[in-house]
């Protein structure tokens, strides 16, 4: 691949030959439309066509993924077939622009009467291109650096109850984790600018609790404060954030959109803690949708600096390859920078599922976040905080998790109460 094009590689489920929805689909996309056009000359062909690079056939469905009214209408009723599809696009179609290269590589694609499914997998970008967005503010490194974490994995939880607390009330319990001995602590995705804890009160409240405990211990823990809303509410809180003392943001990506979060990237140092909720919508169903590798590409041209991953063994529906993949994609560079982002865990994580992230994930550039994990501990968030990071240094020094709960109290209170659940 050229310094001039980059490529997206879909799944397709069609009725109709493969390598002819395969030319439609770079049509499409490009210069083309359902027929040739005046103007559409040769050499503008030539120059602004996308090209298919490989067509693989993996075969009949036993039945169609999607309805399609276009294939009723054309009495197309034949089975259909799935297969691989790489197309190259020209750079010079997108510019530097976010928005429009999501738009080509994923827009009008899933509604093609010709496909009964149509996944978008992976997205290649040159490295020049890549550099010209965005890059991570805080990343791995510097999200390290500002935790003062120089090894092992970042241990971080949730406010919860998820929405109901006063600003007062949060402060009081972020002062409590503090304590406990987080690194990290983060706002819920349906928690950002409530009548009863707005933002204006919460960001200085939660902020003077951390910064008591900084004088304290000389320990910053990051606190991604969920700022999601329009675009200039989100700078104005941001700014607050900074004001206060504060290092992280948090933004709910899907619903804030590309722009509002490269806004943001501009407007502020702070780190961002992208948060992927709806990510299911576009991805659960097999034939349809967007995958991980190329979901994060995208967002990682806006400039995020973490991303969830969801977690091994957790509550939600995505299998535990999935997770590992999409946190190996997080911290696959794409460019010779460091571009990588820290990969986010959550979602029923706890002290038993420390030792299968680590044995998959093979790193502990990474932040293992849990909610009840350390919110419901038998001894509470404290004993919650060490069973988590007794799991951590007996996984890292390989040390059998079953010998190391005879020797921490507070790893086998939680194997003991989670177990059960």
């Amino acid at each position: 691949m050229s310094d001039t094009h980059f490529e997206a590689t879909y799944l397709v489920e069609t009725p109709l030959p493969l390598d002819k929805v395969a030319e439609i689909m770079a049509g499409e996309q490009s210069c083309g439309t359902f027929t040739r056009v005046e103007g559409e000359t040769d050499e503008l062909r030539s120059r602004a066509r996308a090209t298919v690079v490989v067509v693989h056939d993996h075969g009949e469905v036993e039945q169609p993924s999607m309805r399609s009214a276009w294939l009723d209408r054309k009495g197309i009723s034949d089975r259909s077939r799935r297969g691989e599809v790489i197309v190259r696009f020209p750079l010079a179609n997108v510019g530097v622009n976010l928005s429009t290269l999501a738009a080509t590589v994923a827009g009008n694609l899933f509604d093609l009467g010709e496909v009964t499914g149509l996944r978008l997998e992976s997205l290649r970008l040159p490295g020049s291109y890549r550099k010209r967005y965005a890059l991570p503010r805080k990343g791995v490194t510097q999200t390290r650096r500002v935790t003062g974490v120089a090894r092992g994995a970042l241990i971080g939880s949730i406010i919860k109850p998820n929405v109901g607390l006063s600003a007062a009330e949060i402060a009081a319990l972020v002062e409590r984790l503090c304590a406990a001995g987080l690194d990290f602590i983060k706002d819920d995705e349906i928690a950002a600018n409530p009548d009863h804890a707005p933002l204006s009160a919460r960001i200085p409240a939660v902020m003077a609790a951390v910064r008591r405990h900084q004088d304290q211990t000389g320990k910053h823990v990051m606190v991604a404060f969920n700022i999601t809303d329009e675009t200039d509410a989100m700078r104005r809180h941001a700014d607050l954030v900074t004001k206060e003392g504060g290092s992280c943001v948090m933004a709910s990506l899907n619903w804030c959109g590309y722009s509002a979060v490269e806004t943001l990237r501009r407007s502020t140092d702070l780190a961002i803690h992208g948060h992927r909720n709806g990510y299911g919508a576009l991805s659960r169903h097999p034939a349809l949708g967007i995958g991980f590798q190329a979901y994060q590409t995208l967002w990682r041209l806006a400039g995020v600096d973490h991303m969830h991953v969801h977690g091994l063994g957790g509550k939600f529906a995505q299998d535990d390859a999935e997770v590992v993949a999409s946190a190996k994609d997080c911290l696959t560079p794409r460019c010779d920078e460091d571009d990588r982002v820290m990969p986010a865990f959550s979602s029923g994580q706890w002290a038993g599922t420390v030792g299968q992230t680590y044995n998959a994930v093979g790193t502990t550039d990474l932040l293992f976040m849990a909610g009840g994990g350390i919110m419901a501990h038998p001894g509470g968030p404290a004993e919650g905080v060490a069973s988590i990071r007794e799991a951590w240094r007996a996984v890292e020094a390989g040390e059998d998790l079953a010998v190391a709960r005879t020797r921490h109290r507070a790893l086998a209170d939680a194997h003991a109460f989670f177990d059960k659940a």
